[in-house]
């Protein structure tokens, strides 16, 4: 079965999509209409932005979004059988397989930004990155840390990202590294996003995706949450609202997938950083670029 994924947050580069918008008129028609809908020229900052421009959360988001769904709604031979994204992916991938319209997708993810940036303002928080621990025992950590701190990201076996208030997530390194972890290391992030900290967001996330119409997709999304197949409109909503504040269970969804029969995985965006991971995860899964 073919099953495509979809990158989030960090897969960007100067120059993402460039070549698409300059090869294909259905892309440039697409990246136009994007200009319209969030009020600036956000092709100017993908095509030619230093790195600093396109880190800023609120670009970042639906640039790398925009280069998922333009390059999938390019693709001659798109028909998934089976679709996930790594948190803000999981938009493109629900844009992908007909849940959400373009218009609608680029809404939710812009407002998502937005509201993710607002609550990276309220209390310094971050996110660090944790090699080679088993899950339960960087679990253990996180629970033993006086203050916020929690696992947010399971990217593969032996590599955990945690999220949290800063100062406990740096003391949750330190103790990361006592419990054995090859290394444990600050990201440069502007807050905790997947963790307790993004509760203002989600509750404003919450308005915009009630407010947004769903349809039955063409195909199951494995969704960050549940880390399992859900096709339902109603369900898919509660768990896109639920994502914030939760983990991505990103090594869970992958194995579901092979147990359900994904045969081949296509990572559709930026990057390659998706089948680095998958391949991680099962040794014997092929992966493939868009």
């Amino acid at each position: 079965m073919k099953a495509y994924v979809f990158p989030g947050q960090g897969a960007q580069f100067t120059g993402m999509g460039k070549d698409l918008y300059e090869n294909s008129p259905l892309a440039k028609e697409l990246f136009e209409k994007a200009n319209e809908i969030l009020g600036f020229r956000i092709t100017d900052i993908m095509f030619e932005g230093t790195a600093e421009e396109l880190k800023e959360t609120k670009v970042t988001q639906p640039a790398v979004f925009l280069h998922s769904v333009i390059l999938a709604k390019t693709l001659e031979d798109f028909k998934p059988e089976m679709v996930a994204g790594h948190s803000l992916g999981e938009f493109s991938a629900l844009v992908a397989n007909g849940a959400l319209s373009f218009e609608d997708g680029l809404k939710l993810v812009s407002q998502r930004a937005l509201a993710m940036q607002k609550a990276c303002e309220i209390k310094p928080s971050t996110m660090a990155a944790v090699l080679g621990l088993a899950d339960n025992i960087v679990e253990e950590v996180c629970a033993s840390i006086d203050g916020v701190v929690v696992a947010a990201n399971y990217n593969c076996p032996g590599q955990l990202v945690i999220s949290g208030e800063t100062s406990a997530v740096e003391k949750a390194c330190e103790a990361m590294k006592e419990a054995g972890a090859k290394r444990a290391l600050l990201l440069p992030v502007g807050g905790a996003f997947h963790s307790p900290m993004m509760e203002p967001a989600r509750e404003e996330l919450a308005a915009a995706i009630e407010a947004t119409t769903f349809s039955t997709p063409t195909c199951p999304v494995y969704q960050n949450v549940t880390a399992s197949a859900v096709s339902s409109p109603e369900e898919i909503k509660k768990n896109l609202i639920i994502q914030l504040t939760a983990p991505v269970k990103w090594t869970q969804s992958v194995q579901q997938m092979i147990a359900d029969g994904a045969t081949l995985f296509t990572e559709v965006g930026p990057g390659k950083v998706l089948a680095g991971l998958i391949g991680k995860i099962d040794k014997e899964a092929a992966t493939a670029n868009a």
